[in-house]
């Protein structure tokens, strides 16, 4: 096979392990072992910390998104994978039925945006960089993370942006 070839054939193989992981969460699986190495790492934004191995992941992750969340639909928008790194953006659509950055429970859908990057060893998950929205999960159930300073004021005419120095 050339390397055009093994390059597909990686990241054919990356993207199944991803899938097969998704598809377990999907299911409610609990048992993430079969989908990480060990020693994984999951490296979320702001808000959402960072996990060393399964036992952390799991305590840490799913299982207070489950707490906060229930009714869960995960909806992957686009997968893309480049030899041993997958990735995809999407959503989650969810009830609000647990406490949530201090937020009580609302019995409130909300749409919890995300993107995830994986990096696969020997067909399983190693390093999982994260980006989950949770300003707009907090915006959609009433808080406004950045108190109406957010840049979207530019976008909709509420505020002018400053002008850079020197102008």
């Amino acid at each position: 096979m050339d390397a055009t070839g093994t390059q597909r054939a990686r990241s054919l193989a990356s993207l199944a392990a991803v899938r097969r992981m998704e598809d377990a969460l999907g299911r409610g699986e609990t048992d993430m072992t079969p989908y990480f190495t060990p020693d994984f790492l999951w490296r979320g934004n702001r808000g959402c910390g960072t996990k060393k191995g399964i036992a952390e992941f799991r305590r840490n992750w799913p299982r207070p998104l489950r707490a906060a969340f229930t009714d869960r639909v995960y909806l992957t928008e686009r997968m893309i994978a480049d030899g041993d790194w997958a990735a995809c953006f999407g959503h989650i659509e969810a009830t609000h039925s647990g406490p949530f950055m201090g937020i009580a429970p609302t019995g409130q859908r909300v749409r919890i945006p995300y993107m995830d990057c994986w990096r696969i060893e020997d067909g399983r998950i190693a390093d999982n960089p994260v980006f989950v929205d949770f300003a707009e999960v907090l915006f959609q159930l009433g808080r406004d993370v950045f108190g109406g300073e957010g840049w979207e004021s530019f976008d909709d005419g509420r505020r002018e942006p400053p002008a850079p120095e020197g102008t």
